[in-house]
Parts: C-alpha cells; sequence; structure tokens
C-alpha cells in the first residue's frame, strides 16, 4: 500500500541545518501535481531530487510481486529500503552528469532528454506503470526529465565504449569529491513537454513480437538466471566465453537497463539458481570450475548485496533446483563431481540453513526440475550421467518427508525439459532423453490424486531441449532450444483445458537459441541471453512476446466494468475526507488497493459492498485547495472479471474558518427549599 510521501521526506531533510530549513517551506507541496507544485520554475535541490526519487521507489515497490505463499504481509519500502538509498542514486546520477561534462566533453542535452523521455512513452511495455511514474513526479515535464530521463541517460551515456576511452587517465568528480551542490544545476532554459502514453488496454497486440533493447544491456551470455519482480526482469551471473558476476534489470516501463551493482555480489558462476521472495533475489551454488555453495541475496530496491550464510549450506554444486516456499528458499539435487540427493532449506531472515531430509527421496541426480506447489516442492526427472529418470518426489518441509511420485502414465525419462506450476498441476514439456536429438511429448501430473495426463502431441513444437517455458495463467508458452543439430526461434502455446498447442508467431521473433531465460511479466514473456551456434554464439539480445493471460474470466455480454461516481468528486467539502466511496456500474469481484490513489497517496484499508468500494484513509490525504483521486486501469475488475477503467476526478478543500460558539445565558441555580424541623 503506497505510503503519504512527504513525512518520508522528512527523513530525508532532517540530515542538516539545511535540510530542516527546506522541510519548512517544499515538504508540504513537493508531491503536488503540476498546478500545485511550489518551485521555481526548472531549478530542482538536491533535497527535491532525493524526494522525487523516493517517489519512483515507491512506484517500483508497490509493483513488486508479493509470492502468494508469503506468510507475512508485504512490508513498506521504508522496510526495506534505507533513507541513505535515495540520496546515493542521485548522487550517482548528477555525478555522472557532471562528468559527461566537464571531463568527457559530452554532456547530456535537453534534446537527449526530451529524446529520452518520448522514447519511454513509444516504447513502454507497462504504460499504465509508465503513468504512474509520471504522477508521481507530478505530472511535470521537467521533473520528468531531470528525475527519470536523465538517470536513465546518465548510465546509458558513461557505459558507452567511446566515453569510456575518453575516461582512461581523467578523473572523476564522482571519485574525486566534487561537491553534490555543484552538480545539482539542471538545464535552465530548457523546455519540455510531457509525451502522451499509448492508450489504455492491452499494452502490447496478441501473438506478436517486439524486441528489446540492448542499449546499456548486460554483455552477452548463456547459463545465466533471470527473474520476474513484479516492476523488472532481473538477469544475473552465467557465462560467455568466461564466467561472469555482472547483470542487469531490464524495467519495461521504460524499456531501459540498468546495470547491477558488483559490489559485494557473489563470485563469478553460471549453472546457479535464483528466486525471488518478494523483496529479495536470492542467488546460490553454481559453477566457477568446481561446484559452490555461496550466494547472496540482491535487494533491487536499494541495488545491494547481501551474501548468504555458508554455516550448514550444502556441499557445492550446479545444475541443481530450487525454489521459493513462501519463507524458505529449498534446493535440492544437482552435481559436483558426482550426482546429489541432498538439499537445504534457506531462511533469509535468520540467515540460517536447514538440511532436507534424505529418507525416501528421489535418486540422485541433476538436470532435473522442481516446481512449488503451494505446500510442497515436486522434483521431476534428471538424470545421473547414466540413467534418465521419469521418476520424483514430493517434499513437504513441514513434515521434512518425502513422498515418491507416481510412474503411471508419466513421460518418457529425460532432462533439460522445463516443468511449471499451474496452481493445480505440474506440466512438463520436451527435453532429451539421452538421443540428443530432443523430445516434443510432456504430462501434467496431479499431485492430489498423484496421477498423470499425456499432454497431446498435435500442433506441439518441434522436438527439442533446454529450451524455456513460461505460465501465463493460461497456457504452458515454450519457445527456442536446440536438437543438438540446430537452435529454434519457434515455439507454441498450450492450453490444459482444452489440450491443445498453437503455434507462436515467426514474424519478427528473436533469432534462434538455445540456453536461455525466459520470465512472464502478466502481459508478455521477456526472453533474453542464450546460445547460438551461428557467431556471436553468446547473445544479449533479446525479444517481448505478447500473449494476454487467460486468467481474467470472460466478462459478462452488454457490461462494461466502469467507474461511474467517486465521492467527493467535482465538490467543495470544508472537512478533510478520510473516506472515499467508488461507485462501479456492476458488482465488485477484485479490488488492488495499490490503484486508488488520493494526491499520489494509497488508502489504509478499504470495504466492497455489490458494486460499491469505500477506501478509507487513518489520515486525511487532502490538502487545501486542489486535491486529486486517481484510479489506474484494472485497479479495480467488476461484471464477472472484466478490468475497470482508468479515472481521474478533482475536489476542492477549503478547510472551514469556525465560527464562535455563542455565549448562552446562564440558567439561574435553584434556590434550595429549606426542609421543615421535626
Amino acid at each position: 500500500m503506497k505510503k503519504q510521501l512527504a513525512p518520508s521526506a522528512k527523513a530525508f531533510l532532517i540530515r542538516g541545518a539545511f535540510y530542516l530549513l527546506l522541510l519548512a517551506s517544499v515538504a508540504t507541496t513537493l508531491f503536488a501535481l503540476g498546478q500545485r507544485y511550489n518551485r521555481k520554475q526548472n531549478t530542482l535541490t538536491f533535497a527535491q531530487r532525493v524526494a522525487y526519487q523516493r517517489a519512483i521507489e515507491e512506484v517500483y515497490s508497490r509493483h513488486r510481486i508479493w509470492p502468494k505463499g508469503n506468510a507475512t504481509a508485504k512490508p513498506s519500502l521504508d522496510a526495506i529500503m534505507s533513507q541513505a538509498t535515495p540520496e546515493k542514486k542521485v548522487a550517482d546520477y548528477l555525478c555522472k552528469s557532471k562528468a559527461l561534462q566537464d571531463c568527457w566533453q559530452n554532456p547530456i542535452t535537453s534534446e537527449e532528454l526530451q529524446g529520452e523521455m518520448d522514447r519511454m512513452a513509444q516504447h513502454t511495455r507497462h504504460p499504465a506503470m509508465l503513468r504512474e511514474l509520471f504522477h508521481a513526479l507530478g505530472d511535470d515535464p521537467f521533473v520528468v526529465a531531470e528525475c527519470l530521463a536523465r538517470p536513465i541517460l546518465a548510465q546509458r551515456v558513461t557505459a558507452e565504449p567511446s566515453v569510456q576511452l575518453k575516461t582512461k587517465g581523467l578523473p572523476s568528480p564522482c571519485i574525486d569529491g566534487v561537491g553534490i551542490a555543484s552538480t545539482a544545476t539542471p538545464l535552465r532554459n530548457a523546455v519540455y513537454h510531457l509525451p502522451t502514453i499509448s492508450a489504455e488496454g492491452p499494452s502490447c497486440s496478441e501473438d506478436t513480437w517486439t524486441a528489446i533493447t540492448t542499449t546499456n544491456a548486460p554483455a552477452a551470455r548463456a547459463s545465466h538466471t533471470a527473474i520476474w519482480t513484479g516492476s523488472e526482469m532481473i538477469v544475473w551471473g552465467g557465462y560467455g566465453e568466461n564466467y561472469l558476476n555482472t547483470g542487469g534489470r531490464y524495467e519495461a516501463s521504460t524499456d531501459s537497463w540498468i546495470a547491477v551493482s558488483t559490489v559485494n555480489a557473489p563470485a563469478v558462476r553460471a549453472g546457479h539458481t535464483a528466486v525471488w521472495t518478494g523483496t529479495e533475489m536470492i542467488i546460490w551454488g553454481g559453477d566457477d570450475g568446481q561446484g559452490l555453495n555461496t550466494g547472496a541475496r540482491y535487494n533491487p530496491a536499494a541495488d545491494t548485496w547481501t551474501p548468504t550464510s555458508t554455516i550448514n549450506a550444502p556441499p557445492g554444486r550446479l545444475f541443481h533446483a530450487a525454489v521459493w516456499s513462501g519463507s524458505e528458499m529449498i534446493v535440492w539435487g544437482g552435481w559436483s563431481h558426482v550426482e546429489l540427493n541432498s538439499g537445504g532449506r534457506y531462511d533469509p531472515h535468520t540467515d540460517s540453513w536447514t538440511a532436507t531430509s534424505t529418507i525416501n527421496a528421489p535418486t540422485a541426480r541433476f538436470n532435473h526440475s522442481a516446481v512449488w506447489a503451494g505446500s510442497e516442492m515436486i522434483v521431476w526427472g534428471g538424470w545421473n550421467g547414466l540413467d534418465h529418470f521419469n521418476t520424483g518426489g514430493r517434499y513437504n518441509p513441514s513434515t521434512d518427508s518425502w513422498t515418491a511420485t507416481s510412474t503411471t502414465a508419466a513421460p518418457s525419462g529425460r532432462k533439460f525439459h522445463t516443468a511449471k506450476w499451474t496452481d493445480a498441476e505440474m506440466i512438463v514439456w520436451g527435453g532429451d532423453d539421452g538421443s540428443n536429438l530432443g523430445l516434443n511429448s510432456g504430462g501434467r501430473y496431479n499431485p492430489g490424486t498423484d496421477s498423470w495426463m499425456v499432454t497431446s502431441s498435435a500442433n506441439a513444437p518441434a522436438a527439442r531441449f533446454s529450451h524455456t517455458a513460461v505460465w501465463t495463467g493460461s497456457d504452458i508458452i515454450v519457445w527456442g532450444g536446440t536438437n543438438g543439430l540446430q537452435q529454434f526461434n519457434t515455439g507454441g502455446k498450450y492450453n490444459p483445458t482444452t489440450d491443445n498447442w498453437m503455434p507462436t508467431t515467426t514474424t519478427n521473433p528473436p533469432e534462434q537459441r538455445a540456453y536461455q531465460t525466459a520470465v512472464w511479466s502478466g502481459s508478455d514473456m521477456i526472453v533474453w541471453g542464450g546460445l547460438n551456434d551461428i557467431a556471436p554464439f553468446y547473445l544479449n539480445t533479446g525479444g517481448r512476446y505478447c500473449a494476454q493471460s487467460g486468467v481474467t474470466p470472460t466478462p459478462t455480454p452488454g457490461k462494461s466494468c466502469l467507474v461511474e461516481q467517486v465521492t467527493p468528486c467535482d465538490t467543495q467539502v470544508s472537512i478533510a475526507p478520510v473516506d472515499f466511496t467508488v461507485q462501479m456500474s456492476c458488482s465488485v469481484d477484485l479490488v488492488q488497493s495499490s490503484g486508488f490513489m488520493v494526491n499520489n497517496i494509497g488508502p489504509s484499508s478499504f470495504e466492497v459492498s455489490n458494486n460499491t468500494i469505500t477506501f478509507h484513509y487513518d489520515t486525511s490525504p487532502a490538502v487545501p485547495g486542489l486535491n486529486t483521486i486517481h484510479i489506474l486501469f484494472d485497479a479495480i475488475f467488476c461484471c464477472s472479471g472484466s478490468p475497470s477503467n482508468e479515472f481521474t476526478c478533482t475536489f476542492n478543500y477549503t478547510a472551514a474558518t469556525p465560527s464562535p460558539t455563542p455565549r448562552s445565558t446562564p440558567t439561574p441555580r435553584p434556590r434550595p427549599v429549606p426542609r421543615p424541623r421535626p
């Protein structure tokens, strides 16, 4: 839930007497919209930049996925990001801007900043989120240029080889201590316009490919990892002529890459695993010439690494599997000179390991798959260097026990296959059975009945292994891979409800590859990296394949989910409201409260009654003057699962001047009546 920004700004401004003085004049208006933002035109202080950076981080944090199995509530941004983090990020992009201008004679121009804003709006794959970012910056084109476009440009330009060549032997203002105040001067005479972001509705066209930018992308690689946070794709590690410990964050909202910090990052490796916890990416294991039992937790909000403990950690390994259970990372199997059937559970809150039982565990193996099924980890397939397995096991961390999976009607033994959990069953497909030609068969495993069903092979993609797969909410999408003779740039969508395959388009796909990664963003599959048998072999390219999720129920014919009325829109109030009522066109199915904002502040709670939603604030977000209510696209679902329209309205708040209470004429006190004496 979005928190009020002004108090957070105080935490930053309190660092010195200057910030305290500044707070008195700007804190109450810092996050208002353009009409209400009280600053001198085309000027930004360092403190203002820091506060705007904090607003940007709040948007990213709000969109980061909190996994279903997590037992605790999603923490606030303040709990996962220190006060110094936005200050550091602002100082970094200002220092890079200063260096480009003073040392490398390559200043960032206003035309470049406007061009970057235009590029974001044109190429965004998450238009609703980009609107939120613009809105968090007051929909002020100058602030968007300086606080959203400049950081991206500064990192991109300083990473260019031509600029890197010029830096040799030159001092860096960031290193040599040039004061922050001297770097905080924007282009005062620049005039910007806020670009139009693509229209509402799906952010892409069904069954289409779009290339993702390679500007500032990580170095080419394969056997790396990638996770989707809800805001960005994070890729890390892998092999590309050498083992790597670098990575990057691809932000779909701005179609841009940001390098992942290497400070305290794990050692170089490939063949490792990565899981997303809701606040951190955990990297573990892998190979740098030998199996590793080290790892680290990466916090994208702070761009920081924290090593994982090695006390009681499983022995080093690669080609293992890992899942996130909601509270622990569970790793199992793998290879380290010999195949393994051991594992461990890592708790990031205590930075501690607990060994998994080996009693009734599956046979030792590697290149297997694992999925988290809500209460247990399901391991299946793999090989031991000789035999290919069609066996597996279900591991229950609550009881530290294993239960074998049935082999009746199970797919044939294989390695290098994919497995995805659909919320009801595990679907495995493809892989290699030792022929090195690949398979195009698969199966659906139901842990509730311990039974298998064969997946249809009609219209299935060509046999392959080392491909990727994602679950969209309705379909499995497989893509890429190899059959040992060639790599593929083809794929297919499998619908388990109909047991049917549909091919993915072959128009404008990324070049053929295997050992790539793929993540599902909610609207498209993002493919990146991998290995091709045609030079340059290792790749740092990728693409976004659009396949709208089918998780949303079909809307009732003739009914549209519309915001009909919001109270107190288009009115003037004299009492700061704490409750806001939203009237929808029909019965409400789902509410994502972070999508309702008053002056960019989310509610404390909400209640639903048929087609009415009441959003409650513990403290009123209203400010004197004009106030804006903003409901994001798909913040509310109604009419049997249809997403709502985006809605914006305003109201005026003028605090009533209290009238003096008239003094009442006192009523004379009755005189006591004397009681008669006895």
